[in-house]
């Protein structure tokens, strides 16, 4: 193997990932993940466009995302003042009610490009705290890339 200064994303990648339509039911999406033993699965479009990523993260709505409740507000001045972000809010209901994986996908995942270099993978798994980072060139899914795939390859130094 070469040295791993010069090993590519795409020299590691899984280059046939799964992954699923926006249109592909919450039921399906979840019994994919937890058949093929997967922590997420891109979300790709016809073309094969990455549209965005659904984690085990986007199937549970927990902590403080847990409870639906209106976000806090004050009434001043006959206006209406959120002391929340509404635009929390509109994403925890939407997600809590997804029927798609588009409804409940992350929109414009962190992705990388087959050309970057491990240790670029590295950092950038590092920084997102993701385990697997889709593999985008022009825009479409070519591959998939996971913290393990990394460390295996930077151990084969």
């Amino acid at each position: 193997m070469t040295e791993s200064s010069t090993i590519t994303v795409a020299d590691i990648m899984d280059a046939e990932p799964l992954s699923v339509a926006p249109d592909t039911d919450v039921e399906t999406v979840v019994r994919t993940l937890k058949e093929q033993e997967l922590p997420g699965v891109p979300v790709v479009n016809e073309v094969g466009r990455l549209v965005g990523i659904v984690t085990e993260a986007d199937l549970i709505i927990g902590g403080d995302d847990g409870d639906l409740h209106l976000p806090h507000y004050i009434e001043l001045f006959g206006g209406v003042i959120y002391l929340e972000s509404l635009k929390k809010y509109e994403e925890r209901l939407r997600k809590a009610f997804a029927g798609t994986a588009a409804d409940m996908m992350t929109k414009d995942p962190d992705t990388i490009g087959p050309e970057a270099t491990v240790q670029e993978a590295a950092k950038l798994i590092s920084r997102s705290g993701h385990n697997r980072i889709p593999v985008v060139e022009h825009g479409l899914l070519v591959g998939v890339v996971t913290r393990i795939d990394v460390l295996q390859a930077l151990a084969g130094e």
